[in-house]
């Protein structure tokens, strides 16, 4: 069972018998009563988002997912396809459903996949992953003010600011929950 003060981005909760995960949450406090949380939720299956306000002795299950080791192979008109690699089952996941996860989804990998209902529904990304830089600026010399950043590209098609020392070919650290560049790769 969760409560409110477990609220996390991402964290999965059934709301009025219905799945939802947990886009954005604030705590607030109303003069001399009780806590209470402005949430924003997005049902799993269907991506309708919804706002809700709990207190702060409300309690939630978590909804009944599995999850399974499944390779990415390939995307085809907005369809992104995995394989289990020890049935060789595959199975296909919207683009809708994976939003922005779609950026960080390497051919060949391993994933864990989600599934509601022997549904499969999204995928569960790594807090952080590494990928190559097809294209950027080069760097201009004389470009020493600190926090200066340029776009790079990188091999799934998402820009990220870098600073101006990385190359086309470097690999980059990124940060799965925010689309932000980490570090430089060894």
């Amino acid at each position: 069972m969760y409560t409110p003060s477990d609220f996390r981005k991402g964290l999965r909760i059934i709301v009025d018998d219905q799945p939802y995960y947990v886009v954005d949450y604030q705590h607030f406090k109303m003069g001399r009563g009780k806590a209470n949380i402005r949430t924003k939720l997005k049902h799993i299956k269907t991506g309708a988002v919804v706002e809700k306000v709990f207190s702060s002795n409300d309690s939630f299950k978590p909804p009944d997912m599995e999850e399974k080791r499944m390779q990415y192979l390939y995307e085809n008109s907005g369809e992104f396809t995995f394989m289990d690699s020890t049935t060789f089952e595959q199975v296909q996941i919207p683009v809708d459903n994976l939003g922005d996860a779609k950026w960080y989804l390497l051919e060949n990998e391993e994933y864990r996949v989600l599934f509601l209902d022997n549904e499969a529904i999204s995928v569960d990304l790594p807090t952080s992953v590494v990928l190559t830089v097809v294209e950027t600026e080069p760097f201009a010399k004389g470009d020493t003010v600190t926090n200066i950043t340029k776009p790079a590209k990188l091999e799934t098609g998402l820009v990220v600011k870098v600073p101006p020392f990385v190359k086309e070919s470097d690999r980059v650290k990124v940060d799965t929950r925010t689309g932000d560049y980490l570090e430089r790769a060894n």
